[in-house]
């Protein structure tokens, strides 16, 4: 609703005196605004008081002399006046109406048909589109100040990604200014090519790349990582374009492999502590059975000392065999073998422990017996790792085991949950490191060895476990078509 308090200043631009005074009649008895009226006369007046941007609207002949209205409505666009026009004209004419229009007069009026309903639906007409295209400008500053400023890479590109708009970020991510990358393919600045036919691909196929990983080139020929995401848009006359953003994510990298490689460190000391620990005790058992041989003794003294000296070394021995096992398998003896088949040996290697413990194991396999191409021997250890531990996690009669199989597309399934003590997270990350244990008595090879022997067969394994709720183990296998081999 138009605001009744609100003071219209109205420029009227008409060289016929009779035409003006016909026109201020028709603003007497405006019952929606307040208004005020100027009169000018010259060409260049009315283009001096439109460039002010003084005046709410102006209703401006066509015919001015040596020039018309439409003329004005174009040097008052070109001078960046604001003002909307209303044109007037003494008859109709459709060349002039499209021409008024495509100059950016607001309004095309045949002075004959005027009245003042039909003058005052024009102001009302004209102040809503003043409104509407001040909010639509707004809106364009503010996106445009989100464009211009983002410390991201935005950019705009034709269908096969030449750039026809990108901000300044490009200038600090990839060192390269604006005017170079206009004209030039986002698929230049990839560095591999097949990574650059591949998002293009994944663009056309599905009309938008998320989370696009790449490494793309600086202007010096250096490479930073990105994350590119990408969509197919379509503009005012439904012709389709690219817009997408560039995330640099190259200091994350860097700062992503610093803490892997401190993470390494941390475990590698932690590994050479715990197994010198391993080893210095049977060696320190070694060393005083040794001594104490070499004090005066019995036959009986002998055979304990030997004793101890044997059992120790066989202990040294035996920690060293692990672990070449359990970071270096020997070579496997791959055949087509059921997931199902594997895992009910498992059960029945179990089945004393879980008795004597009286917990239940329940085994759901997948009908469709699905299978995987693997080393049963292997498989069968590295699965009896992780049943056994479940095994000890979980409390004497309460305690419940459920393991089941199940055939995915592409992929075969093995879950192994239980109810036990559950896992801390500081410990969860540690898992699968050599000798570490939670057990009093434990070496802490089980789980490096059932790592190692599950991504040596091309398996993924996944951990999640509560505190006092228990633990689950989810490994997933390529699976085997059956009637292929």
């Amino acid at each position: 609703m138009p605001n009744s308090s609100q003071l219209l200043r109205i420029l009227i631009v008409e060289d016929d005196e009779d035409d003006y005074m016909l026109l201020t009649e028709y603003f007497k008895n405006l019952r929606s605004w307040q208004y005020e009226l100027k009169w000018v006369q010259r060409y260049e007046e009315a283009l001096k008081e439109l460039c002010s941007n003084y005046h709410t609207l102006c209703f401006c002949d066509y015919r001015l002399g040596a020039k018309n209205g439409v003329d004005l409505i174009k040097d008052s666009v070109s001078n960046k006046s604001d003002t909307p026009i209303i044109l007037l004209t003494g008859r109709g004419n459709y060349q002039v109406d499209i021409e008024a229009m495509k100059a950016g007069a607001i309004d095309y009026l045949i002075k004959a048909d005027l009245d003042e309903d039909r003058v005052e639906r024009t102001i009302r007409f004209t102040l809503q589109q003043v409104n509407n295209l001040r909010k639509v400008q707004e809106s364009e500053r503010r996106y445009r100040s989100i464009f211009e400023k983002s410390k991201d890479i935005v950019f705009i590109s034709s269908i096969d990604t030449t750039i026809t708009n990108i901000n300044y970020a490009v200038e600090e991510i990839l060192e390269r200014s604006i005017i170079a990358c206009l004209d030039m393919k986002l698929l230049d600045f990839f560095n591999d090519p097949v990574n650059a036919a591949r998002f293009l691909e994944l663009l056309q196929e599905s009309g938008e790349v998320e989370n696009f990983e790449t490494e793309l080139l600086k202007k010096n020929g250096e490479l930073t990582t990105c994350l590119i995401n990408a969509s197919i848009e379509l503009d005012s006359d439904n012709e389709p374009y690219v817009q997408g953003v560039i995330h640099d994510i190259n200091d994350f990298k860097k700062a992503e492999l610093a803490t892997i490689q401190a993470e390494k460190l941390a475990a590698s000391g932690r590994f050479i502590r715990t197994l010198a620990h391993e080893v210095r005790n049977p060696l320190n058992n070694i060393d005083l059975a040794v001594e104490a041989l070499g004090s005066p003794h019995t036959e009986e003294d002998n055979g304990v000392m030997l004793g101890i000296i044997d059992r120790n070394s066989h202990r040294i021995g035996t920690l060293i065999t692990q672990l070449l096992q359990s970071s270096n398998p020997s070579d496997m003896n791959l055949e087509l073998l059921s997931i199902n088949g594997i895992v009910e040996r498992v059960i029945a290697l179990t089945a004393d422990r879980v008795t004597l413990r009286n917990i239940k194991l329940s085994f759901a396999g997948d009908e469709s017996d699905p299978m995987v191409m693997g080393d049963a021997n292997k498989l069968e250890m590295a699965l009896l790792n992780i049943v056994i531990n479940a095994v000890e996690a979980v409390k004497e009669q309460t305690g419940v085991i459920r393991i089941a199989t199940l055939q995915l597309t592409g992929s075969v399934r093995i879950s192994i949950s239980d109810n036990g003590c559950g896992i801390s997270k500081e410990n969860l990350t540690r898992l699968f490191e050599p000798y570490f244990t939670s057990k009093r008595n434990g070496i802490g090879l089980g789980l490096a060895t059932t790592l190692n022997i599950l991504q040596s067969h091309e398996a993924a394994v996944e951990v999640s476990s509560e505190i006092d709720k228990g633990t689950v183990f989810v490994i997933n296998f390529i699976a085997k078509d059956i009637t292929t081999g």
